[in-house]
């Protein structure tokens, strides 16, 4: 340096520096380190940050009038340094040479402001609203200009006359006009050009906050401030970050999954090629889901004697693949803060030994203070940061697990569903899911833990030296113990799991037939089983808990037995050591980092063992077989039949026997095909293999264009009428007239208080059987599908509607005319006018052919027109004379060309009708129908009426209300029903040990003050052996009273837990049925899955850290008042303001406790609607399953 500044500038200089009351640093040090660090940082990143800009280009912003003042200033900056370079040129012209650094400085800053113009410019370019890479240079450039700014003001204060005057002014224009574009950097610019539009009304302000915003978490402010005023609703929050939500999250994990199932396929290809084994059927339907079901045939190795061993798609790998590099960015942050958390103990022990110099400077005190002050704000901060990132991807994750489920549900097989029950899948994504949430917060304690306690020991051993490794064998030993209550941990978390879905499949049939079983007053038998479930799962989450008390105790002890036998160790084992403060405290501080991680760790280690549990049982859910999509050729255009089966053999799981064997049906383009058998002969099954619902063995099926199915039990959402028919597609209003029209919906339009706005609740409660069924049908309808699978959609409603669907709908006359139709149906009126009929019997085509070819056949159709004539026909006389005799019931232009029903038959189903006529006239001698069918109409007409009036009054109310959530602070009420459920004695007495738990700790802390002034007054040797004694005996006491309070708190817990789930259970069982008609099931389930989840282990673990926090705050405060009682002044602004952001946080955390997650649950029904609709992805768009989260 002595080159660049010459033998007069030394570089520095200590007396100057560090020993004076007025410190300042040499010119050199100025001119080449203060100047250089801002341009160094620049163009370090320079390349990395043009490459970035390169990659992402968020659009163009116009040219501002803040953009152009950056640019000037810039510029001026520029010119500015280089005067300074032209001038020194001009005092080597005049004789006067100046050492190199005055030529290599302005130069170097020169380009430097240069490159930073360049990228004002080139971010302008690229989109960017605020740059955070400029923002850093300028502060570093302002910072490292304020020490030559007070050096030049010193210098000429201490001179008469400035001798360098314009180096002088030029300095002080270049800090002006740092600071301005640091000033000017603080703010946005405006937001950029041939961008995509932000449609959202109300948008998160994190994705166009600036970088200063970013930092420090301003952008939240206003919502704080909001909820500090009034208690926060849903509605007040920003809305969901795109790159947060569902439609993003949950097909990036899909990719990775199908990844790593393609790749798992591929090796077990490769290892079997060496392996024979008994050939499988060689056409499926499956997709290689991974092996759900394991084959069961005998495998021979011919190259050696061991099994092939099937590898499982690793789910591990495909979360870490779409979330992990998200996740690092955190791991970083806290890397940073790992590092910056052992900067305060090097610093109190700087500040100790300065309390110690008595001729030391008062500015080193100040300098020190401030130091330890920045580091905790810093740390805050990168903390923060780390958290943000952490809770983002946990979100993340639990979203696209959700998603994931929610989607496997749709498509898994017949077989697979036998074995993952409704609870199952429950549990899965409420359960499951929020456990993986909540490991991810503190997932980086696993690594991170072993980083802070290993610094910790590095520094210990520098302070104390080798008796640090008593301490390093007091943490080893506790090793194995923490691993056996691991392991029994997880042995308990997979038996718990089991029980709770045993409870929550149970409560799920019990609410699907919450209506029968009150009515045969069953409430107290099926509490009975369910209560006897849930002692099974509390008796293994009491052990879990206890486990978990042993745990806690463990390693909230090994802090203190660590330093105990650290300071045993070191003060015996030789006489020249002695305990003074400035070791005993240092080293204490050290001991309290060490306390988080030893604290942490077992609680990372417990949700790392369960979150292996819900891997694993999410890993074996997601690898089931799923449905071959494939199984159905949709893009076979070749040939002229619409759909077609050629020699098809199909099963509903691969290890049951066949339920359609040699299956050849050919359905012309635009015919009708009825379908026709007795029960249980293969109608519906045939059905379900045109939609690929179950196992293709042999054969082929192919369907022509898009598919509408209506199955036998029609599937209603909870929404509006109109909604329900039109199913996300766009409103046509003279489409959906003519679609009510055809399906009969008008004449219940007038009885349905809103109309076709009226809405439906859960499973259709508030519509008849036919009213579901006509509903179903006219969604078929409006969805204009090429073919439409029809499953005996006739037999829910009356007869004289069912003739006037299949006139007005399905006939040859009706809607659906050149539409193929396949009708299954037991309604032999209507099979005269159909195209093609096909006979079922026991699971194979009997016949096939038209109506008056089966019917001279004499066969297996013949059998069938017996067996159902009859009852046909005198349920069409019974509806036909009602019709006649009772025309003033219906509207005029309803139903009016239904009355005569005979004439428009052929003439052979007239012979045959009067036949059948004769027969019927033998049972006439009782009651006639005609009269019995008019009383039954009568009556459902007047029941029909009379809650239409009571309706009237409300039609603006809503039949199922919205979640609720409570807004606000949380009441004391909910505290204390919480402590009445753990016992109010018991509650007391778990205070009451926490209490003399922190008091012991105190006493530990005294004492070993009290030990460390022994070294001031020499009698270091004389009390060693009643020092180390006492604080023994007060460590020793204290982890007494820790295991005491962890296990007191977790019978307290347990018997909260049992209490309250048995109160919500007896009062959900005796709740009135109209409750259960106007609540979804998925609600209420949701309340007895995550609701009680959270009871069972989330709860506990809160109040552990509840109370241990609030007692170690107190306890703190009492040793710090009793020694500094002036800090007493400090604690009234600070509770302040600790409260105004706890309530705010508490607020807003109240809030945020979203709706249901289950609100629809996925069943077979909704999985074989999707398919028959052939838009799986659709309802993604409206329901709140997925779109919520």
């Amino acid at each position: 340096m002595e080159r660049l500044c010459g033998p007069e500038r030394p570089f520095w200089v200590a007396n100057q520096t560090l020993h004076t009351e007025r410190p300042d640093l040499p010119e050199c040090f100025q001119l080449s380190v203060l100047s250089w660090l801002p341009c160094i940082y620049l163009w370090a990143v320079c390349p990395i940050y043009l490459f970035y800009l390169k990659k992402n280009n968020r659009g163009y912003i116009m040219m501002s009038i803040m953009n152009r003042f950056k640019t000037v200033f810039g510029l001026l900056l520029w010119i500015v340094c280089w005067i300074d370079l032209f001038y020194t040129f001009h005092e080597l012209r005049q004789g006067y040479s100046q050492p190199p650094i005055y030529f290599v400085t302005p130069l170097v800053l020169g380009m430097t402001m240069l490159l930073a113009t360049f990228l004002i410019q080139f971010e302008r370019l690229r989109g960017v609203q605020s740059s955070g890479v400029l923002f850093i240079f300028w502060f570093l450039s302002v910072l490292c200009a304020i020490v030559p700014f007070r050096s030049k003001i010193l210098q000429a204060s201490s001179q008469s006359e400035v001798t360098d005057k314009l180096r002088f002014t030029t300095f002080y224009f270049y800090f002006g006009l740092v600071v301005c574009e640091l000033i000017l950097c603080c703010f946005n610019e405006k937001p950029p050009l041939f961008s995509n539009v932000v449609t959202d009304p109300n948008p998160c302000p994190e994705t166009t906050a600036g970088f200063l915003s970013t930092l420090t978490f301003w952008w939240f402010t206003s919502m704080a401030i909001k909820g500090y005023k009034m208690p926060l609703e849903a509605k007040d929050l920003w809305s969901l970050n795109q790159r947060d939500s569902s439609k993003v999250m949950v097909p990036k994990l899909m990719k990775e999954w199908e990844k790593e199932q393609c790749k798992a396929k591929s090796e077990q290809n490769l290892s079997s090629q060496a392996v024979y084994s008994k050939p499988l059927p060689s056409t499926t339907n499956h997709v290689g889901g991974g092996g759900g079901e394991s084959s069961p045939e005998e495998v021979e190795v011919l190259l050696s004697n061991q099994k092939a061993a099937q590898r499982q798609p690793s789910f591990l790998r495909a979360l870490i693949k779409a979330f992990g590099p998200y996740f690092l960015i955190g791991s970083a942050y806290k890397v940073l803060q790992d590092i910056i958390t052992f900067v305060n103990p090097q610093l109190l022990r700087l500040l100790i030994s300065f309390t110690k110099q008595k001729d030391a400077p008062d500015w080193w005190g100040y300098s020190l203070a401030f130091l330890m002050f920045f580091t905790a704000v810093l740390q805050t901060l990168i903390l923060h940061h780390h958290f943000q990132y952490c809770f983002v991807t946990g979100m993340n994750v639990r979203t696209a697990i959700i998603g994931a489920i929610y989607r496997k549900a749709l498509v898994i097989t017949n077989a697979a569903k036998r074995s993952s029950t409704v609870g199952e899948v429950v549990n899965l994504m409420s359960v499951d899911a929020q456990r993986f949430m909540d490991l991810t917060t503190f997932l980086n304690m696993l690594w991170s833990a072993p980083l802070q306690i290993i610094l910790a020991l590095y520094f210990l051993w520098q302070n104390l030296g080798p008796s640090v490794l008593a301490g390093v064998a007091v943490m080893v030993m506790l090793i194995p113990f923490n691993s056996v209550i691991a392991m029994k941990t997880r042995a308990y978390q997979v038996e718990q799991m089991q029980y709770k879905d045993s409870r929550i499949k149970l409560m799920n049939e019990i609410l699907n037939g919450i209506k029968v079983l009150k009515l045969y007053a069953w409430e107290n038998s099926f509490k009975e089983k369910v209560l006897a479930i849930r002692q099974k799962e509390l008796n293994v989450l009491r052990k879990t808990a206890y486990l978990g008390a042993l745990a806690t105790m463990a390693w909230t002890s090994a802090p203190f037995l660590v330093a105990l036998t650290t300071f045993a160790v070191y003060v015996t084992v030789d006489e020249n050591n002695i305990l003074d403060a400035e070791k005993a405290f240092v080293s204490l501080s050290l001991f309290n980092i060490l306390r988080f991680p030893l604290s942490m760790l077992p609680q990372v280690i417990s949700s790392i063992v369960q979150a292996s549990v819900s891997l694993k049982r999410i890993q074996g859910f997601l690898s089931h077989d799923e449905l071959d999509p494939n199984s159905v050729d949709r893009k076979n255009t070749a040939t002229e039949y619409s759909v077609a089966v050629i020699n098809g053999k199909f099963t509903w799981a691969k290890e049951d026997p066949p339920v359609l064997h040699n299956i050849n049906v050919m359905v012309p383009q635009g015919s009708l095909l009825a379908v026709v058998g007795h029960v249980g002969c293969g109608k519906s099954s045939l059905i379900s293999a045109l939609l690929g619902e179950v196992e293709k063995l042999e054969g082929e099926i192919s369907v022509q264009g898009s598919v509408a199915y209506v199955p036998q039990q029609a599937w209603i959402q909870n929404a509006t009428l109109r909604d329900n028919i039109l199913f996300g597609r766009p409103f046509n209003e003279q489409k959906y007239h003519c679609v009510l029209d055809a399906c009969a919906l008008t004449p219940d339009l007038e009885v349905l208080p809103g109309g076709d706005m009226t809405e439906i609740g859960e499973k259709g409660i508030n519509l008849s059987g036919g009213q579901r069924q006509r509903v179903s049908l006219a969604r078929a309808l409006y969805s204009d599908a090429d073919v439409y699978l029809l499953d005996d959609p006739l037999s829910a409603v009356d007869s004289h509607v069912a003739k006037h669907i299949f006139d007005n709908l399905i006939g040859p006359e009706g809607v659906l005319k050149g539409k193929t139709r396949i009708l299954v149906t037991h309604g032999i009126s209507f099979l005269p006018q159909v195209d093609n009929i096909v006979v079922m019997v026991e699971g194979r085509v009997s016949e096939m052919g038209s109506y008056q070819e089966l019917l001279s056949q004499n066969g297996a159709f013949s059998e069938f027109l017996r067996n159902y004539a009859l009852e046909d026909i005198m349920e069409e006389d019974e509806s036909t004379d009602e019709l006649i005799e009772n025309e003033e019931l219906f509207p005029d232009d309803a139903l009016s060309n239904h009355t005569d029903m005979v004439d428009n038959e052929p003439v052979v189903n007239e012979a045959k009708r009067n036949f059948m006529r004769q027969l019927s006239i033998i049972s006439a001698d009782g009651e006639k129908p005609r009269s019995r069918s008019v009383r039954r109409h009568g009556c459902s007409q007047r029941k029909a009426s009379e809650p239409q009036e009571k309706q009237k009054s409300h039609e603006t109310e809503k039949l199922i209300q919205a979640e609720t959530t409570e807004t606000g602070r949380v009441k004391m009420k909910v505290y204390v029903e919480y402590a009445k459920a753990v016992g109010p004695l018991l509650s007391v007495f778990i205070c009451f040990l926490y209490a003399c738990q922190s008091a012991a700790a105190i006493g530990a802390n005294i004492w070993l003050s009290q030990w460390t002034n022994d070294a001031s007054k020499n009698q270091t040797q004389e009390n060693v052996h009643m020092r180390v004694g006492v604080y023994a005996a007060l460590g020793i006491a204290q982890g007494i009273l820790v295991m005491m309070s962890s296990f007191t708190l977790a019978m307290g817990n347990i018997g909260a837990a049992r209490k309250l789930h048995y109160n919500l259970l007896v009062n959900k069982l005796h709740t009135p049925q109209s409750f259960f008609d106007t609540t979804p099931i998925g609600r209420i389930i949701n309340r007895f899955s995550k609701d009680v989840y959270v009871i069972d282990e989330a709860l506990p673990a809160t109040v552990l850290m509840l109370l241990g926090t609030v007692f170690t705050c107190l306890s703190t405060m009492i040793v710090i008042l009793s020694s500094t009682p002036i800090f007493a002044v400090v604690i009234v602004p600070l509770a302040f303001i600790y409260v105004f952001v706890q309530v705010c946080c508490c607020w807003l955390t109240a809030c945020c406790a979203g709706p249901t997650v289950c609100c629809e649950q996925p069943s077979s029904c909704t999985a074989t609607c999707f398919r028959g609709s052939c838009e799986l992805r659709r309802p993604s768009s409206r329901a709140p399953p997925l779109g919520g989260y």
